[in-house]
């Protein structure tokens, strides 16, 4: 069995922004070179998700509205979290919603996807670096 790591590293110029990244992920199996095997991918801030959906403009604009209307940014003032420094407790708890990570199967070298999947990363509290990992094991 092997095993391999990556980063992929972000900075996200708006509050939220969603980063289509399997092309990023792939790439990765393919430098690991393992056939067969796992691949996670996990976001490694607390404010950002890893998740599997369709890459749909429509579906992605339906997630802001969703999540908004589940965790409103504003007002800052109805969060506990936000009476410190951070501004930021929506962004958790959409990370809560959205998910940490996803694992997708490698097979032959390539992702083993159903139709229509696709790896995302989105982050809730933008406009700072961030980053995901990328944990490659199997044969």
């Amino acid at each position: 069995m092997y095993s391999y790591r990556k980063e992929l590293w972000f900075h996200i110029n708006t509050r939220r922004g969603l980063v289509n990244i399997t092309d990023a992920v792939q790439e990765a199996v393919t430098e690991s070179g393992i056939r067969e095997g796992l691949v996670l991918v996990n976001a490694m801030n607390i404010t950002s998700s890893v998740f599997i959906n369709a890459i749909e403009s429509g579906l992605h604009e339906d997630f802001e509205i969703w999540l908004e209307k589940l965790a409103p940014e504003n007002p800052h003032e109805q969060y506990k979290h936000n009476k410190g420094l951070e501004q930021n407790a929506d962004g958790h708890l959409k990370r809560t919603i959205m998910g940490r990570e996803a694992v997708i199967a490698i097979t032959q070298g390539t992702l083993d996807f159903g139709s229509w999947e696709q790896i995302f990363y989105y982050d809730f509290d933008g406009m700072r670096d961030k980053h995901a990992l990328i944990k490659i094991i199997g044969e």
